[in-house]
């Protein structure tokens, strides 16, 4: 066998091992193109735990849609939903930037020390 030759498992090891390394990555993807294509009306099932248990609000109620609006630029739409929508895409975005180019640094906890020995 020829050693340029990869068979089609070794395609899948490669994409599974990039798509482990990149979870974080892929998550949010996902999650900014589910929310950018939600539906307007609000009559679909309800992801919230807190109104699965009966309460009819909680803290974070309104963000998906906020983060809807806030991805379609609708700045009026998303504040009204709720307030930090469009703090949670612009974070999100940042992250997002911070996956694709990471930066090399390293947290030394001792300081460089140059040893001027050959």
């Amino acid at each position: 066998m020829n050693r340029f030759t990869i068979t089609i498992s070794t395609y899948y090891t490669r994409a599974f091992r990039w798509c482990r390394a990149r979870t974080e990555l892929l998550f949010w993807l996902m999650a900014l193109l589910l929310l950018f294509f939600l539906p307007e009306g609000g009559t679909g099932i309800s992801l919230c735990p807190f109104k699965w248990i009966g309460f009819t609000g909680c803290p974070g109620c309104g963000i998906g849609h906020a983060i809807h609006h806030a991805l379609h630029l609708n700045l009026r739409d998303s504040f009204s939903s709720h307030p930090m929508g469009i703090p949670a895409v612009i974070i999100i975005f940042i992250r997002i930037k911070q996956l694709l180019y990471p930066t090399n640094q390293t947290n030394e906890t001792q300081p460089y020390y140059h040893d001027p020995r050959p």
